[in-house]
């Protein structure tokens, strides 16, 4: 493949990849995503389910799945106040998209960590 045809990847609000893949390949989305899979649940039980990260975290990383569309936020007017969160269609969507990725990292694990085992001794 020539320089000519090699793909471009502008800069601009145009490119899928810098646009929706970039903010759901953060740390955290995904995993929330899987988390939500099952059907709704409540803050206290994502964070539970998650380890590692932090209120705050969790708090903006569902605030930004929100408004992509991807998950729906219903507060119960009820005391004490109920939230729950849970996939969107375009969520759901995004999660069946993902598996293949989840599948492969799943599978391919032990190789990319004999990768990085053997670039870290080839650096010593």
């Amino acid at each position: 493949m020539s320089t000519a045809e090699k793909r471009i990847f502008v800069q601009d609000e145009n490119c899928p990849i810098r646009n929706v893949v970039a903010h759901i390949g953060d740390k955290w989305s995904v995993l929330i995503v899987f988390a939500l899979v099952d059907g709704a649940d409540r803050f206290n039980s994502l964070k539970s389910r998650i380890e590692g990260i932090s209120q705050r975290m969790l708090t903006q990383t569902l605030r930004d799945l929100e408004r992509d569309g991807y998950v729906l936020r219903t507060v119960y007017p009820q005391v004490p106040v109920k939230v729950e969160y849970e996939l969107t269609e375009l969520g759901r969507g995004l999660a069946k998209a993902a598996w293949g990725l989840v599948s492969w990292a799943d599978l391919h694990l032990d190789d990319v960590k004999q990768a990085r085992s053997d670039y870290d001794a080839r650096d010593e």
